[in-house]
């Protein structure tokens, strides 16, 4: 799309202004939407976009939603199955097509000091909550811009120097309405020597809608963020998102992803080590069938001395479903000492699905240990004689192998509630393969 379509296309400056909130965030929005009027959208001609079906894209199918009439009782059931689920937490969220229908923080962690809730509610109770933009900075595409133009409610979670929070925090974040834009932002700041996990469910109906998240995490010096987003969204839902985290001195961010569901899902994440002693883990899971795009592009950025960063992103491809994966390692002239390593591992279930897999290095500085691998192929030949040589049913021996494979990477979730979940449904759907193949 053109500029000029782009323009046709997007609510303009008085839409921003309408969403409301306290000053500085009308005017944030209104700069953004005047940003977005001059932006087109961008092209497989740009390597970030390479591989990716953003040709397909039209902006005008789309339309922002308003806030929903229902109560959080009316919610659909899927929502509180997930809640169930995750048990006791330190606080509960609930995003409806982009607006947040409930936050509630368990009065033991309110009471020290931690703050979960729109960016309105900080500001009604003078609340320090963290700054939007801290970490993403400015806007720097036509997706990230419309985030910052048209989120209706911004999330912040924030966490006083000092405290463990040692129940999760459960975000779900739930789109069912056709034809919505729902755009998205979350940030999170964890304080000096604290300790937070995060969950984000994205999940939703099968509806065409078009989901913009924008996530920000930031840990300061020695503190401990644990962070997983599982994506679920509807088979003709598109997703483009954008996670940016940002690690202090001897500061650890852990976030994990799994993408089961969208039509076009993707999403670019960037993990920036600004403190010495900084730690960086990266990992995904991802499963791909009918005619899916699971479009993964990731940096780590070593800026300081002696940080580590590791990244697993591991998933398989069946039907005509296809995987796109690009990353980049970058050490700056200041990182001395760092050690990276990336991985990207993918199967292909059937002839017809496909994987593209794109390591990068790019390093300025010769003091410093890097390594990167990616592996594209079909499931184990010689692991699949080796079962059915012992009995072992074709079909069974590949959701066998399949399973194995997913291991690794859902450990290291570190959430044995979310890790759990995933498994059952990677199983489903394996165990659906062999009764679509009569096996």
């Amino acid at each position: 799309m053109t500029v000029q379509q782009v323009q046709a296309a997007l609510p303009g400056t008085d839409t921003a202004r309408s969403l409301g909130g306290p000053a500085w965030l009308v005017e944030r929005r209104v700069a953004a939407a005047e940003r977005a009027q001059t932006m087109a959208l961008p092209t497989t001609d740009e390597e970030m976009w390479r591989y990716s079906p953003i040709g397909d894209l039209d902006l005008a199918r789309w339309a922002l939603t308003s806030p929903p009439t229902q109560s959080v009782t009316d919610a659909p059931a899927a929502i509180g199955e997930v809640l169930t689920a995750m048990g006791s937490t330190a606080a509960t969220v609930v995003v409806r097509n982009g607006h947040v229908v409930l936050a509630e923080v368990d009065p033991r962690w309110s009471d020290a000091g931690l703050r979960v809730g729109p960016v309105a509610v900080f500001d009604q109770v003078g609340a320090q909550g963290p700054e939007i933009g801290s970490v993403a900075g400015v806007p720097d595409d036509i997706f990230t811009t419309i985030n910052e133009a048209f989120t209706p409610d911004p999330l912040l979670v924030s966490v006083p120097s000092g405290l463990a929070v040692t129940d999760p925090v459960v975000i779900v974040d739930w789109v069912d309405a056709a034809g919505a834009l729902v755009p998205g932002r979350l940030v999170v700041h964890v304080g000096a020597d604290a300790d937070l996990e995060l969950v984000e469910w994205q999940g939703g109906e099968d509806v065409d809608a078009l989901c913009l998240p924008v996530t920000e995490l930031a840990v300061s010096p020695a503190g401990r963020l644990r962070h997983v987003v599982v994506q679920e969204r509807g088979r003709r839902t598109w997703q483009i998102g954008s996670l940016f985290a940002q690690a202090g001195q001897d500061a650890s961010i852990i976030t994990g992803q799994v993408a089961l569901g969208g039509q076009y899902a993707r999403t670019r994440t960037e993990c920036r080590l600004v403190g010495r002693g900084a730690y960086g883990a990266l990992t995904a899971a991802y499963l791909g069938e009918g005619d899916q795009t699971l479009d993964f592009r990731t940096v780590q950025r070593h800026d300081a001395p002696d940080t580590t960063s590791d990244l697993l992103f591991s998933g398989a491809v069946g039907d005509t479903s296809r995987s796109i994966y690009t990353g980049t390692i970058t050490i700056a002239p200041t990182g001395r000492g760092s050690n990276a390593n990336q991985a990207n591992r993918n199967i292909k279930l059937d002839e017809g699905a496909w994987a593209e897999s794109v390591p990068n290095l790019e390093i300025e500085n010769n003091d410093v240990r890097c390594s990167h691998a990616s592996t594209v192929g079909p499931v184990d030949a010689d692991q699949l004689f080796y079962l059915q040589s012992r009995g072992v049913p074709p079909t069974e021996a590949e959701r066998l192998i399949v399973s194995g494979f997913f291991d690794e990477p859902l450990t290291r979730l570190g959430n044995a509630v979310v890790a759990g979940r995933v498994r059952d449904e990677v199983a489903r759907r394996l165990l659906a393969r062999g009764a679509d193949d009569g096996r």
